[in-house]
């Protein structure tokens, strides 16, 4: 067996009906090649290892859950990797899914590795805390749409798939949680500079109930800012493809 570290955030799925449901969101390819995020104790990995002609990866950064999933899925020996996936490098040059049950102390770090990678990440499965999901699938306009609202929306299409129930994880967290997808749009903006792109949208929302005339002064160019509407709003009013005007029309050279 092995021991739950609260320090990792460790809940672990146990409901089978719920382990099939979320493995069945990944679009398959033959072959593909698939990356897991935190396997744990291998809920869904078995089903993962059970698919034909699938190049599969794991990164996991306990090394006891490690040794328990080369104890009880032999099958798996030699393709986890026991690493922090913050600090990982990618796991594969070509293209690539990802799915993960993400820690949630670490889930928002998580995407923005995704965003890192995503030239060749074709999809994500992923499972968050209920609020974060629904923050990260939200559109303009909305109080809880923020950074990595606009972030993932710019490169990739959010769905909300389902929630998941407290009782379906050992032990039960304190929070619901929901699973999404993301589906790469190929850079459908054709964002040239995805780090000053990130930037601007954090600089708009880290002081959200300002206007974006006074939010973006520390970031754009000096005389950037000038007298179009679109400074008279809030982060939270703009569309994805208004913060896209922003960094081509603004942004670009700061």
């Amino acid at each position: 067996m092995y021991t739950l570290k609260k320090s990792l955030g460790q809940h672990f799925l146990h409901d089978e009906n719920m382990c099939r449901k979320i493995v069945d969101q990944v679009t398959r390819k033959t072959p593909m090649r698939l990356l897991e995020v935190g396997p744990g104790g291998g809920a869904i990995t078995k089903y993962l290892l059970a698919w034909p002609e699938v190049d599969y990866r794991a990164i996991e950064i306990d090394d006891e859950k490690v040794q328990y999933l080369n104890k009880t899925l032999p099958e798996i020996k030699g393709k986890v990797l026991l690493q922090d996936i913050l600090k990982a490098d990618q796991p594969f040059d070509e293209h690539f899914s990802l799915i993960g049950n993400f820690p949630y102390n670490i889930s928002s770090p998580i995407l923005f590795k995704v965003l890192d990678w995503e030239p060749q990440v074709d999809e994500v499965i992923g499972m968050f805390q209920k609020e974060v999901a629904q923050r990260i699938a939200s559109g303009p306009g909305s109080k809880v749409y923020g950074i990595l609202s606009v972030l993932m929306q710019a490169f990739f299409r959010v769905e909300y798939l389902f929630d998941v129930h407290e009782s379906c994880f050992t032990p039960p967290p304190k929070v619901k949680s929901g699973v999404l997808r993301f589906t790469n749009l190929h850079n459908p903006y054709g964002i040239t500079d995805k780090r000053r792109f990130i930037i601007l949208v954090k600089a708009g929302f880290n002081q959200r109930r300002k206007t974006l005339r006074n939010a973006l002064k520390s970031v754009l160019p000096l005389g950037a800012i000038t007298g179009d509407a679109i400074f008279d709003k809030r982060a939270e009013q703009l569309s994805v493809a208004d913060f896209v005007s922003l960094y081509n029309n603004f942004g670009h050279e700061q």
